[in-house]
């Protein structure tokens, strides 16, 4: 087992791909890794001791001011590189003690999903992102997406192999079929939905791009990101009275309780509101 450097890191994409982690999955922990070899300049990983890593994590996460999110991917990378390569179980408890934030997810308004699509002028890049905000996926979602996931005569898309290694079912927009007819007469994919120029699966970073560069174009000063596509997809079937277990099938959430978070930004939850002001 290659333990030097970027040889191992290396060994541990090669790992997770053999063990059919997501791409995004995938993504995300050997650039953790990368971002922790860079900043400590790791000779022999197998050398590093449990207490080291934790104090040499907590010196990355205190750099970069990480949030929430960031420390418990960088935890969790660092945990399944060490489980997956060394056969070691690191815990990590000095480090797992911050709990998130309790804040709402940022949602675009159907209004400014219009925008953001109507500033990408180029077939493949309009088809990646219209498909992540039509169907509510994750950004390793879309990516993964094969030709033959989509059933047009049941109108139904198969997510294969999701967060969690679940499948789930999700309806097949008419308006997503045409402008597929297109996309295909056009680029010919033969795999996979959307491909690289040397075919195989269209990389994660250039799709941020497009998306990042759109919302700049489209002029949202909200706080957004590519997920974001998938919180305004849940709110906007919500505020057109999509039931919430519905919702929570349709994205593939474990408990109800983590999809009812879009009752707290819908519009149409608080449109029936009526202020004791309005009585004054």
């Amino acid at each position: 087992m290659r333990n030097s450097g970027l040889e191992a890191i290396k060994s541990f994409e090669e790992e997770m791909k053999l063990l059919r982690y997501s791409p995004n999955t995938i993504n995300t922990y050997s650039g953790m890794m990368k971002v922790f070899y860079q900043l400590h300049k790791v000779q022999y990983w197998n050398k590093l001791s449990e207490p080291h890593l934790a104090k040499s994590i907590k010196e990355l996460l205190l750099s970069k001011n990480a949030g929430y999110s960031y420390q418990k991917q960088m935890i969790g990378a660092v945990r399944l590189f060490y489980k997956l390569l060394f056969k070691k179980e690191y815990i990590f408890f000095s480090l797992r003690q911050v709990r998130k934030n309790n804040t709402l997810p940022e949602v675009l308004s159907f209004e400014e999903v219009q925008r953001i699509l109507a500033q990408i002028h180029n077939l493949k890049h309009r088809t990646i992102i219209s498909t992540i905000y039509a169907l509510g996926l994750r950004v390793g979602e879309v990516i993964n997406l094969q030709i033959k996931d989509f059933d047009r005569d049941r109108n139904i898309v198969h997510i294969k192999m999701a967060k969690g290694k679940k499948d789930r079912i999700v309806n097949y927009p008419q308006k997503l079929k045409t402008l597929l007819n297109e996309y295909y007469l056009e680029y010919k994919p033969k795999k996979f939905l959307v491909e690289g120029q040397k075919g195989g699966q269209y990389s994660i970073t250039s799709v941020r791009q497009v998306y990042n560069r759109a919302v700049k174009k489209a002029g949202v000063k909200k706080n957004v990101t590519l997920h974001t596509l998938r919180h305004s997809y849940a709110t906007h079937l919500l505020e057109r009275g999509t039931d919430i277990r519905v919702i929570q099938k349709l994205l593939g959430h474990n408990s109800i309780k983590t999809t009812m978070i879009y009752t707290h930004v819908s519009e149409a939850f608080l449109g029936d509101v009526v202020s004791p002001f309005e009585n004054m």
